[in-house]
């Protein structure tokens, strides 16, 4: 069985290397410049970053599967903005009286609106997959336990049973197809029944494993070693810089974004820079990893030849 998309893989990629407060830094610029603007090129790029570290970071499955859910949750908020929001002086189209919506009338601002909403859960859904496959949820744990033991159990049992569920579903959906033509379809409704009851059976056994471990106790915590990695310096400082930088422009009026009552996006030399910034500065942890190795793997290949 293929595991999830947004199952962890441990990979020897700087991002997995990285303890789990350097990549939460990284990642959560890209959140924090999804929060900062509302213009959707610096949206696009923010998206663009998060893609492109999950990429350089091996986990391409979990930005595709994360796009996919993305892009479908974005068409139905701008649809359902476009017909419940009449603001904005360019109406694209007049659809009559409805019931419940009353006189709808679909304009490019109401549109424009949804689709800045629509970008920031997409930049949002995107950072989420490429933590949930990057960050080893048990070194969450570790790290977070000694402050906020019950909420580190919890955060890290989602990140844990978020993937299986993903599994299960696909598991389910797998062996409505194996049941033979003569069998009747199984709908969504069934599936998600079944995939609902299997998901509670699992959460009661995992509470009882941990009531048998001892998780209900109150007890002394274990202070361990802090998990560190030559890779923090390079992700926490490229996650400052993207989010000073986001900052700075956002103070500065840069890549401003209105719309109301006509849609009027700034894209100057200044929101572009902004905007080509992001994915370099993602991009730059991974390709300062790379030249690292190169340099390293240099000599060995010139020790090997002289000795040849």
């Amino acid at each position: 069985m293929i595991p999830s998309p947004l199952a962890y893989v441990p990979r020897r990629a700087p991002l997995q290397l990285a303890s789990p407060i350097a990549a939460v830094a990284f990642l959560g610029s890209f959140v924090v410049v999804a929060f900062l603007f509302s213009n959707p090129i610096v949206l696009c790029a923010a998206a663009a970053g998060a893609a492109v570290a999950g990429l350089l970071a091996g986990a391409g499955r979990a930005v595709v599967a994360s796009l996919r859910a993305g892009l479908a949750l974005a068409l139905l908020i701008v649809v359902v903005n476009g017909l419940v929001t009449d603001r904005g002086e360019t109406v694209l189209a007049r659809l009559g009286e409805m019931p419940l919506l009353g006189q709808v009338n679909v304009t490019a601002e109401a549109l424009g609106a949804g689709g800045v909403i629509a970008l920031r859960i997409l930049v949002a859904l995107i950072a989420f997959g490429v933590y949930s496959a990057c960050v080893d949820p048990d070194r969450v744990l570790r790290l977070l336990r000694p402050f906020a033991g019950r909420s580190a159990l919890s955060a890290t049992l989602i990140s844990r049973l978020v993937p299986l569920a993903a599994r299960d579903a696909a598991r389910l959906r797998e062996a409505a197809g194996l049941r033979g033509p003569a069998a009747a379809p199984a709908g969504r409704g069934p599936l998600a029944r079944r995939l609902l009851a299997g998901s509670l059976d699992r959460a009661v056994d995992v509470a009882a494993t941990l009531e048998l471990r001892g998780y209900g106790l109150a007890g002394t915590s274990v202070v361990r070693r802090r998990d560190r990695s030559r890779h923090d310096a390079r992700f926490v400082i490229a996650g400052t810089m993207i989010v000073v930088a986001a900052v700075a422009a956002r103070v500065a009026g840069i890549a401003a974004f209105d719309d109301y009552p006509t849609l009027r996006v700034a894209a100057g030399a200044s929101a572009l820079g902004l905007a080509l910034a992001v994915p370099l500065l993602a991009a730059a942890p991974f390709a300062l990893e790379a030249q690292r190795r190169r340099r390293v793997r240099r000599p060995l290949a010139v020790a090997e030849a002289t000795r040849a």
